[in-house]
């Protein structure tokens, strides 16, 4: 794996490893952090749409779709609350 610095808008500097399979990310562990966001998972998918229903169908909460500079995206927690981001590619 490769790792790249990056950051989103405000949010803390990061570590990303991104490839045709997906996004790992690694974030920073400082003395403020109590968040369940300290690594991030992405995955590649064929359609949102489909994606998102069945997470609403076992009961999750799935963010709005948004269209990023690295695709269309939702993020949706997992049990733990960690976040998960869901992937299309190319915009």
């Amino acid at each position: 794996m490769r790792f790249e610095r990056h950051q989103h808008g405000k949010g803390p500097e990061h570590l990303a490893h991104e490839d045709e399979r997906g996004v790992f990310e690694l974030y920073p562990l400082g003395a403020e952090a109590v968040s369940a966001d300290q690594t991030g998972l992405g995955f590649v998918v064929t359609s949102l749409d489909a994606s998102r229903a069945e997470f609403e169908s076992r009961g999750f909460k799935p963010g709005a779709v948004r269209d990023n500079p690295w695709g269309r995206t939702f993020v949706v927690r997992d049990p733990d609350g960690r976040r998960v981001e869901l992937n299309v590619p190319g915009v």
